[in-house]
Formats: structure tokens, sequence, C-alpha cells
């Protein structure tokens, strides 16, 4: 089989299977069968679409084997009679079937319970909702596949042991699980943004991401961390046209075409983000806005104002330290106190980002700067092996081969996952 019918695949199965499991979820019930009747589907479809091709209807295509396993399971249930109002409507589902319009996001708030851990909330939203794989969940988390396995098969039987129910909650009950959700959207965004896995990015991903923060912001609007995310979102956005050249290359902040960025989206998304901080209660999301906002606001890059973005991360590492941001607040150092001391304060690191791409590709740059070629090889082959992005392992392929000083360019981190900045 060749690429393009897997890359189709993909983008068929992350487009509808969270719609199908929610669709599933609001006849059947029952989590855990919804979602093992999705991954059901998925596994047919691999085997069957090779050989025959994918239908003309993949969304139907996979309602329907999904909806066959399912009768197939319930009349082999041992107390079938107890199932008959379960099977009655299973029988006489048919698709295109019309999920209420937050379907996706009921969905997400049944998996960030809080009877769960915020860990496994999240990866289990990221696989069941929203169709990212095991091993791009992973590279978020910057974990080993089989802890996030662990932690998705143990959250579905939590979930169907506690009986948790297939809502919205109610208003009283929503802060309990906001950040969970906030994570979930972010990640998705992350991974749509500058895709972990076999390729640049992913638009469907990015959609999805803005999409659900924005009903969420319509659900509940007095929220400024909803905002925040939902402004951050906006602002990546309005920088699209020039994040790429006409051959798929990346372009880093520092060399794209600002006339390109959406100067209209901009200022909506900075709109957003001044109402959210009038709340007056900061939090980790307006705060990566407000760093993005820096950069969307500079009409050049010798316009940035690097000490607001270093006071902005150590507001942020005081709300939410993470390794990451440390490494991303280092950055910025060292365009106020140079590369040295930028290094310095990487190297710190070393133990916590080992195995974090942008950690090593972070130290090559910042060793070319101080005259040390044959390290920042090193750093950079080190990166390459950790990177799975296509267009990310074109840069770094490139600096190898030049061997020698690179023009400076910027990482930067939209929060807990990161992103290289375009």
């Amino acid at each position: 089989m060749t690429r393009a019918p897997h890359d189709r695949l993909a983008r068929e199965v992350r487009e509808h299977a969270g719609r199908l499991a929610a669709a599933l979820v609001q006849v059947t019930g029952d989590f855990a069968t919804a979602e093992d009747l999705v991954q059901d589907a998925v596994l047919a479809a691999l085997r069957h679409w090779p050989v025959d091709g994918i239908p003309e209807r993949p969304d139907a295509w996979l309602f329907t084997v999904a909806r066959r396993r399912g009768l197939d399971l319930l009349r082999r249930e041992s107390r079938f009679r107890t199932k008959v109002e379960q099977l009655k409507p299973l029988e006489e589902l048919q698709w295109p079937v019309q999920p209420e319009p937050d379907a996706r996001l009921r969905l997400i708030f049944t998996c960030c319970h809080p009877a769960l851990s915020q860990q496994a909330q999240i990866a289990l939203t990221l696989r069941v909702v929203c169709g990212l794989t095991t091993a791009q969940i992973a590279r978020a988390f910057l974990v080993r596949e089989s802890t996030v396995a662990q932690r998705i098969t143990r959250a579905k039987r939590k979930i169907t042991d506690a009986g948790i129910p297939y809502r919205v909650p109610d208003s009283d009950e929503l802060g309990a699980r906001l950040s969970g959700v906030l994570a979930v959207i972010y990640l998705l965004f992350n991974e749509g943004y500058l895709s972990t896995a076999e390729r640049a990015q992913s638009h469907d991903l990015v959609d999805d991401a803005e999409w659900l923060a924005t009903l969420l912001h319509q659900l509940m609007p007095a929220e400024p961390e909803v905002a925040g995310l939902l402004a951050l979102i906006r602002l990546h956005r309005a920088r699209t046209a020039a994040r790429f050249d006409p051959d798929g290359g990346l372009v880093l902040l520092q060399h794209q075409d600002r006339s390109l960025w959406d100067g209209e989206a901009i200022d909506e998304a900075t709109r957003l983000l001044t109402r959210a901080a009038k709340i007056r209660r900061p939090g980790p999301y307006q705060l990566q806005a407000a760093i993005v906002a820096c950069h969307a606001e500079a009409e050049r890059w010798e316009d940035t104002d690097w000490q607001q973005i270093v006071i902005l991360y150590d507001m942020l590492l005081h709300l939410a330290p993470s390794p990451v941001t440390r490494l991303h607040r280092a950055i910025a150092l060292r365009y106020v106190s140079g590369p040295r001391a930028a290094l310095t304060e990487v190297d710190r690191l070393a133990a916590e980002l080992d195995r974090y791409h942008l950690f090593h590709a972070t130290r090559a740059e910042l060793l070319r700067a101080l005259g040390h070629p044959d390290q920042a090889r090193d750093a950079d082959r080190r990166a390459l092996e950790l990177t799975a992005n296509p267009a990310e392992q074109a840069v770094l392929q490139e600096r190898i081969a030049w061997n020698q000083a690179a023009a400076p360019s910027v990482v930067a981190v939209t929060g807990g996952g990161a992103t290289w900045r375009k």
C-alpha cells in the first residue's frame, strides 16, 4: 500500500472516530464498549481498505462495522434479556447519526472526570476522542508508549466500573474538570500545529482544537483560562501562511514574511486576551498567549520585546513550573543576556529533557553561537534521532550538513508540549 492511502486513512479516522464514539456512547450508554467498537472498526479498515480501496463514505463504512460488531457482542451476552433495551436502539441506529452539537465536548468531559488522574484523563481523551496514536501521546508527555497504554487501559476500566455518566457536568462541577479539558484541547492543537508523527502539520487537528476551544468558550464565557487558550490558538493560526515555504520547508520565526500574517486575526485574539486579563485571574494559557502576542505584535524580529517575554516566562514558571517552560525561558534569555547565560540554564535541564529533541536542538544553536561547531553538530544529530517530523528533520539535516555557524533561530513553547516557533 502506498503512503497516500495510509495518510488518507489517518485523516478519515481522525475526522470520524470521535464523532462515532460520541454517537455510540449516546446510544449504548457504555463508554468502554463504544470505544472498543470504534477501535474494531478502525482495525477492520486497516485490513480491508488497502485491498478494496477507501470507500466513498468512510464514515458510514466505519459506522456499519462498529454497529455490526456491537450487535454481535450484545447477542453473545450471557444475560441477553437484560440487554434488550440496549440492543434495540443499536439495531435501529442508522448513519449519519446526529448527536447533539456538543457531543465530542461531552465525551471530553466524560474522559476528564475527577475520579481519574489528570494524566489518565488527557491520555484517554486524546486517544478516544481525538484519534491520536499512543505513540503521539507518549511524545507529547515525554514518556514511554507502554506507560500511556497502561494509563488508557486503567482509565477505561475505571469509567466503566464507576458508572461515570456521559454528559457535560453541571455548572458547579465544571471547575473540577476544566484543567483536564483545557490540557486536552491544548495538546490536540500542539499535535496539529507541528506533528510529532511523520508529517509536518495537520490542519484537521488544528481545526478540531479551535472548534472545541470555541465551544468551551461559549459554555464558559467568564472563564479567563478558556479565553486564554482560544486566544493562544488563534494567535498561532494567524501566522499560518508564513510558517512553511512553497516546498514545504519550515520557515523559522526570525525569517518569516510578517506581511503574510493575518493582522485582523491577531488583533481579534489580542482583544480576547485583554478581556480575559481584566478578570484578574491569570493562568498558564493566558500567559502563553501573552508570550505569543509579544511575537505577533512585533513588526520586525528586531522589535521583539525579549525582556517582556522573559518576565512572562517567569510568571508562567511560578504558576506552572516545568522543565520545558524553563527551556524556553532560557531561549528568550539568550536575546537578553547572551548565549552563554542561556546555555548555562539549558545544561541544567539535561537530566530531565535528554529524550526531548528541542532540548538538543536548542543546545546546538547556542553552542554554534559560542563557536563550538563540533559539539553543535553532535547535539543536532541527537535531536534528529528524537523527532519523526519531516520538516524538523530537514532543518536539522541541513544544519548538520553545513557544520558551520547557522543563522540564529528561536524555539519556543505553547505550554506543556513544545513546538518550533515558526
